[in-house]
């Protein structure tokens, strides 16, 4: 049955209410021309901490979410993201990540039988700190191998940080990696917190570096020592069984904080 005549015009005609809303649909995304630039340097169950730049010298730390259109692309530590919303950093309010730029360099963690999945670790970063302690614990040749593989294949430059000397010779197992050219830095507990942090802060000055090693060989201590305003619990390693236990279980970006006249550098710790 018809209900209008052949002459009905658009006031006759009801149009029933989507349940959706009144918005139309359409395939065109804001460019966010506009958006803030950001560093990412924490990611905590799908929240992120911000570094946002204000000005020429002014930084400030905010907490960001992903938005929508981004889907299911990963944001890791070391991202630079374009960020809009509230860039306050007042607690409460969150600004939303828009934008991943391109990354120069990807650290990969590969699969293995725990995690099926190979997953990007940081990025953008420009070199990868192996923490090898010569003893207490024993050095382990297949982590550094491991490592090694996985700096190269990032684009990244490797770094032997040799911890404990006083407790074991260099030596040996600098013999082993002298044909790849590695750079290295020898460290005793003794002189971690003065002169052996000097020595690896040298190495770290105008780059992004990740450290990585096993518990127990003095990653958070060395960071500790580089960066005590960010300092973070340590353990000790068991008599028993020669190994430490992981206390750094996240990965961190802090700033490393510069000598006179020298640069700040961004330091992403694991």
């Amino acid at each position: 049955m018809r209900r209008y005549g052949k002459d009905a015009d658009e006031d006759d005609i009801r149009a029933r209410p989507s349940r959706r809303g009144s918005r139309p649909r359409t395939r065109t995304r804001p460019t966010h021309e506009d958006a803030d630039k950001g560093l990412v340097l924490t990611v905590d169950r799908g929240r992120f901490t911000c570094l946002v730049e204000e000005g020429t010298k002014r930084e400030r730390e905010i907490a960001a979410i992903k938005a929508r259109e981004l889907g299911r692309k990963g944001v890791v530590v070391g991202d630079r993201v374009a960020l809009v919303g509230d860039l306050s950093g007042e607690p409460g309010v969150l600004a939303r990540i828009v934008r991943v730029e391109e990354r120069s360099t990807v650290l990969r963690r590969t699969a293995d039988d725990d995690d099926p999945y190979e997953r990007v670790v940081v990025a953008n970063a420009d070199q990868l700190a192996i923490v090898i302690a010569l003893a207490d614990p024993e050095p382990r040749a297949r982590l550094i191998d491991r490592c090694l593989v996985a700096a190269f294949d990032a684009g990244l430059d490797p770094l032997l940080v040799l911890t404990k000397s006083d407790l074991a010779p260099a030596e040996p197992l600098l013999e082993i990696y002298a044909p790849l050219g590695v750079n290295h830095v020898v460290t005793r507990r003794d002189e971690l917190a003065t002169s052996g942090a000097e020595q690896v802060r040298e190495r770290l000055r105008g780059l992004s570096t990740v450290f990585i090693g096993h518990s127990g060989v003095g990653k958070t201590t060395l960071v500790n020592s580089l960066v005590p305003a960010h300092a973070r619990s340590t353990g000790v390693v068991n008599a028993v069984t020669g190994r430490g236990r992981h206390t750094t279980t996240s990965a961190l970006a802090l700033r490393l904080p510069p000598a006179p006249g020298a640069p700040a550098t961004s330091c992403p710790a694991g």
